[in-house]
């Protein structure tokens, strides 16, 4: 993808705090961090999100998401990932990646999710039969 600054960044057009990169995945350091050493792992190849990358490029990419936490957590208390799939989720730069955060307990970041409850118990039920009508016509 032409305009894609992932896609500059992984042909060297511009310049990235890269830690590791492989033949498919490139690591880099995000350059807005929640706590310094903040990673960024995604494809070489441009996908937008997790709805169009093929599966064993899925796979690959989460083995190298393992190795950079195993890496990330030697220096903190904890580790968070997250990846985000289109604008609504808070997903900036489509295409694909992981936030690999480093942790610590006094770090003072919060999750603030705004939970909800199901109505009752048929209304999580049918939660339930949607979603596994939906998971089980998906090849």
């Amino acid at each position: 993808m032409l305009d894609c600054i992932f896609c500059k960044i992984v042909k060297k057009e511009i310049p990235a705090a890269i830690i590791y990169e492989d033949d498919t995945c490139l690591v880099m350091l995000d350059i807005k961090p929640v706590n310094k050493g903040h990673c960024l792992v995604l494809t070489k190849e441009h996908y937008e999100n997790i709805f169009e990358i093929p599966e064993d490029r899925l796979r690959k990419l989460i083995s190298v998401v393992q190795k950079t936490a195993k890496a990330v957590k030697q220096t903190c208390d904890g580790v968070t990932i997250t990846q985000n799939n289109g604008r609504a989720s808070g997903q900036v730069v489509n295409h694909i990646h992981f936030h690999v955060i480093p942790r610590y307990s006094t770090d003072g970041h919060k999750y603030s999710w705004k939970t909800t409850f199901y109505t009752d118990e048929k209304d999580l039920k049918n939660y339930v039969i949607s979603l596994s009508k939906r998971m089980s016509s998906i090849r």
